[in-house]
C-alpha cells in the first residue's frame, strides 16, 4: 500500500483514490500459444501470484492446523461461501449413467454457481468495492473444475489461490488473516474440492498418472510441507506410513492430503504416488518444501491451461 502523500492523507484515503481510477472487468484467457507464456511470466501478475504464494508458505512455517489465529469477518463469509457450495452438493445428488466417471450431475450443480457467483462474491467484498466482484467472480467459478469435461486439477486450484489473492490485493483480507487464508479458507475449500471429487467422480484435469504429485492438489503439499519443517519428530519418510499418517492428519495438511490419497487409491504406494514415493526419500521437510516449490513453478504455474489471469492493480498485498 502507498505511503501518506504530502496533503497528508491516510493510507486507506489514497487506497480509495486508487480504486476510483481503476476499471474493473472480468479477466480472459491471454495465454493462447506457447511464446505468450513468456509474457505471462514476466508479467506483474505472475509476480503477484508467486509472491502470494509464498507468502503464505512461510507464514505456516512450523504451525499446526490446529493452532490458534484469528478469523475476521470476511474469513467467515467466505467460510459461509464455501458452506454453501458445499450444501449445493447435498442437494445435488449424482445421477445413474452409463459411465462410472465425470457423473452429469456436476454440471446441474456447477449452473447454480455460474447463476450464483457474482451474488456469493458479493457477500464478501463491501459494498464501496463492489465494482471488483465481477473480476473476482470469475475466479471463483474457474476455481471448482470444468463443467463439460467434469474434471478438476491444479489449474482449478491456482484459480481459488488467484481468487484470494485478488482479495487480498484490493484488501479485504489482511495481513492479519494470512494464517486463517491457508488454515481455515483454504482448508475448508480443499474438504469441498475431495467432495465434490468423490460424489461426481470428477476426472484429473492433465494428470500425469503415477509421474504426477497428485490427480487433483498441489498448493497443500507446498503449504503441507512448510508446517512440518523442523518438526521434532515427523521426517518426510513418515507420510508413507498410513498409521502415523492418520494419527496427525488433522495438524498437517501434507498428511491429510496422502490420507485422501489412501482413502481414494489401492495398492502399493509406491506404484500409485511414484513422486511422493521419491519424495519420502528427502532426508528433511525444509529440502521438500523448496523442491516443491521449485516443481511447482515449472510444472503447474507456466503450463498454458493455468494462465488464465490478467495484470493485476498495485494495490496491497500480503507481501
Amino acid at each position: 500500500m502507498a505511503g501518506s502523500s504530502e496533503s497528508g492523507s491516510s493510507p486507506e484515503e489514497e487506497m480509495q483514490i486508487s480504486f476510483a481510477n481503476h476499471s474493473f472487468f472480468a479477466p480472459k484467457k491471454e495465454i493462447n500459444m506457447f511464446p505468450d507464456m513468456g509474457k505471462w511470466k514476466r508479467s506483474k501478475a505472475y509476480a503477484d501470484y508467486v509472491g502470494f504464494v509464498l507468502t503464505l508458505n512461510e507464514s505456516v512455517k512450523g504451525k499446526k492446523l490446529t493452532c490458534d489465529y484469528k478469523t475476521s469477518e470476511p474469513v467467515e463469509k467466505l467460510i459461509l461461501l464455501l458452506n454453501t457450495l458445499d450444501r449445493w452438493i447435498d442437494e445435488t445428488p449424482p445421477v445413474d449413467q452409463p459411465s462410472r466417471f465425470g457423473n452429469k450431475a456436476f454440471r446441474t450443480w456447477y449452473g447454480k454457481l455460474e447463476k450464483e457467483a457474482e451474488n456469493l462474491v458479493s457477500n464478501v467484498i463491501p459494498r464501496e468495492l463492489s465494482a471488483a466482484v465481477v473480476e473476482a467472480a470469475v475466479y471463483l467459478k474457474e476455481s471448482v473444475g470444468n463443467p463439460t469435461r467434469i474434471d478438476y486439477g491444479t489449474g482449478h486450484e491456482a484459480a481459488f489461490a488467484a481468487f484470494l489473492c485478488c482479495l487480498c490485493k484490493i484488501g479485504v483480507l489482511k495481513v492479519d488473516d494470512q494464517l486463517a487464508i491457508v488454515f481455515c479458507i483454504f482448508d475448508r475449500y480443499l474438504q469441498v474440492m475431495r467432495k465434490l471429487q468423490k460424489t461426481y467422480r470428477m476426472e484429473p484435469a492433465g494428470s500425469q498418472g503415477v509421474w504426477g504429485l497428485d490427480d487433483f492438489q498441489f498448493l497443500p503439499f507446498i503449504w503441507g510441507s512448510s508446517q512440518l519443517i523442523d518438526h521434532s519428530t515427523l521426517t518426510p519418510a513418515h507420510f508413507v506410513d498410513e498409521k502415523i499418517v492418520n494419527e496427525h492428519h488433522k495438524e498437517y495438511m501434507f498428511l491429510e492430503c496422502v490420507r485422501f490419497i489412501n482413502e481414494m487409491k489401492t495398492g502399493p504406494f509406491a506404484e500409485h504416488s511414484n513422486q511422493l514415493w521419491n519424495i519420502s526419500a528427502v532426508p528433511a521437510w525444509s529440502k521438500v518444501n523448496q523442491g516443491l516449490i521449485r516443481m511447482y513453478k515449472a510444472e503447474v504455474n507456466i503450463k498454458d491451461p493455468v494462465a488464465l489471469f490478467k495484470e493485476a492493480p498495485e494495490f496491497s498485498s500480503l507481501s
